[in-house]
């Protein structure tokens, strides 16, 4: 027999996508970017222009948009922007401006030397114009390198190649580790990843700096409450009404009445969740089973679908068991009331009564 599900921690976790506040550089965006494209030749500068949102619009064009606006094909776009890039890297501007690229770069190393687009970009400005002059700076920088958007991990910039492979390594073998329903509290995925990560800069190994790199990987994320394992797992995505109900009856650790999950799901997660829609996800989703009027565990649990009679049937099985047995181990997959289970047992057309006191099923 299946065992009992056992009781789940109420205790949120603390581990989130980490955050630090805007960062505060010493030099003036807007100045430097103006200084540099000063050097460039007008062409090449209205590329730039376009290409990074620089005027007033801050809208960023591709290059096939530019392309199309001046009757010039994507990639004579895209070699007249290169060539804008070096005349930038090759002026005496880029030169004088090397104390706030170094400054920059500090502060890449400052949240690990290896962090998500999005991140970098939010810590620096809370503007998208602004985001606009730090994604031209980073690009026309020598100091900093992208990574691309794969399957298994976001956009990313860092300023050192040899720890960003250790840390894209160490996650890779994270999520290997992981099983499909693994799910581990913050103190449990710091702890897996640290072992993950071989020879990083100690002074990279600190938790602020471990969550951060953790939101680089795709494969990897937490649950609205903060719990981590695999990003497919039902226990870390949230889709809709029934992901949440999964994570309210998991988080209880017990069989809930349907309209207590939607209540839950409302005031835990902030959605709105109505009984009836929420009474009907749990009836459609298999992960959930009704173990009593009204009452979803999780088939994880064990816990039985069908009528009493059949569960008794299924315990019984090809034994025979005393009336004592046979409550107590229904009791194990399903919410009911003894008398309940007696008035099915005593049933003559689908189970019998032994001389010994014993029951077994006809």
């Amino acid at each position: 027999m299946q065992k009992k599900p056992s009781k789940v921690s109420n205790k949120k976790s603390t581990l989130s996508s980490p955050k630090k506040a805007p960062a505060k550089l010493s030099f003036d965006t807007a100045t430097l970017v103006k200084k540099l494209l000063s050097e460039v030749p007008e062409r090449a500068r209205e590329v730039l222009v376009y290409r990074f949102g620089l005027s007033n619009s801050f809208e960023r064009e591709t290059l096939e948009a530019i392309g199309e606006r001046w009757g010039i094909t994507r990639e004579r776009v895209r070699q007249i922007e290169a060539s804008g890039i070096d005349a930038i890297r090759n002026s005496k501007v880029f030169d004088e401006a090397m104390t706030s690229f170094n400054e920059l770069a500090e502060y890449i190393k400052s949240l690990g030397g290896i962090v998500a687009e999005e991140t970098l970009l939010e810590g620096l400005a809370s503007d998208e114009k602004t985001r606009n002059r730090f994604r031209f700076l980073l690009v026309v920088g020598s100091a900093f390198f992208r990574e691309r958007e794969t399957e298994e991990f976001y956009a990313r910039w860092h300023v050192d190649q040899k720890t960003a492979k250790k840390v894209h390594e160490a996650l890779s073998s994270l999520y290997a580790s992981l099983s499909d329903v693994e799910v581990l509290s913050e103190g449990e995925i710091l702890d897996r990843f640290i072992e993950e990560l071989k020879d990083v800069n100690d002074a990279y190994k600190n938790e602020e700096i471990l969550k951060r790199w953790l939101t680089l990987s795709k494969n990897i994320s937490a649950n609205p409450l903060a719990e981590w394992g695999r990003s497919a797992s039902p226990a870390i995505r949230t889709k809709g009404i029934r992901d949440y109900a999964y994570l309210v009856i998991k988080r209880a650790g017990t069989p809930m009445h349907f309209s207590d999950v939607a209540k839950t799901i409302s005031s835990l997660f902030a959605k709105e969740a109505h009984v009836a829609t929420t009474h009907n996800e749990l009836i459609k989703d298999n992960r959930f089973v009704l173990v009593g009027r009204g009452l979803y565990a999780l088939a994880e649990w064990g816990y039985q679908p069908g009528v009493v009679r059949d569960v008794i049937k299924e315990v019984i099985g090809k034994k025979s068991l005393t009336r004592e047995q046979i409550i107590e181990e229904v009791k194990k997959v399903r919410y009911v009331k003894d008398n309940t289970i007696l008035v099915n047992l005593n049933d003559p057309r689908y189970f019998k009564r032994l001389k010994n006191g014993a029951y077994s099923v006809v």
